[in-house]
């Protein structure tokens, strides 16, 4: 059978549009499902193997070593409002950034030493109560009454642990001079003018003031 150039080429454009059809229903039923399966999937698995379930190794690491907890920044509303940290003010001694007399560092490493060792104890018993929580689950013993229990007492726990690492923040401003309180939030990086008047050296200039809403 003999077709018409035209014919063949309106045959030709059928087959081309019926393949283009094919390929993006494939496409939209490949989206739609893998839409579905990511709305399903949960972004926990694999945690299932955690030897404590609400708390990443990172996080038992930190409360061991009195330096940090799930949370992070607990200290916030005392170091960006211009009140240093121990630790930050012993690193930035050591890296040669802030000088300080030796009375001084005694001061502040006793307090360093002093805040660790009140946030590991703390740490451990958080780490604890929430293992408790794991194993009531698992071993299926788990209540109301229990779960009431010991979720208050993980709250006060990491109230306790926020409240020791504000606290050796306000300690520290008196062990150290305007000048060097100055210099340390300048290492830092913080400002507490107008951010605008203000970028930190080594800021692009209009990215900062992107982020901080600058006209």
């Amino acid at each position: 059978m003999k077709f018409s150039k035209t014919t063949f080429t309106i045959i030709i454009s059928i087959v081309l549009i019926v393949a283009i059809i094919g390929i993006l229903s494939q496409q939209h039923y490949t989206a739609s499902k893998t839409l579905d399966e990511n709305i399903v999937h949960s972004p926990y698995a694999g945690q299932e193997y955690r030897d404590v379930k609400a708390l990443s190794q990172n996080d038992i690491d930190g409360l061991l070593a009195g330096t940090g907890t799930p949370f992070g920044g607990m200290a916030k509303p005392a170091e960006l409002n211009g009140y240093p940290g121990p630790r930050h003010v012993l690193d930035a001694v050591k890296a040669g950034e802030l000088e300080l007399t030796n009375e001084q560092q005694e001061q502040i490493q006793a307090l360093y030493e002093e805040m660790r060792s009140e946030a590991i104890d703390l740490g451990k018993q958080i780490i604890d109560i929430e293992r408790e929580v794991d194993d009531a689950f698992i071993d299926e013993t788990i209540t109301e009454e229990f779960l009431q229990k010991k979720v208050s007492q993980s709250a006060d726990l990491y109230g306790q642990l926020r409240f020791v690492h504000l606290k050796y923040h306000l300690f520290m401003v008196n062990s150290l001079t305007p000048q060097q309180v100055e210099k340390y939030n300048e290492l830092r990086g913080y400002t507490f003018g107008d951010p605008c008047e203000n970028v930190p050296e080594g800021h692009d200039l209009e990215i900062w003031k992107l982020h901080n809403n600058c006209e």
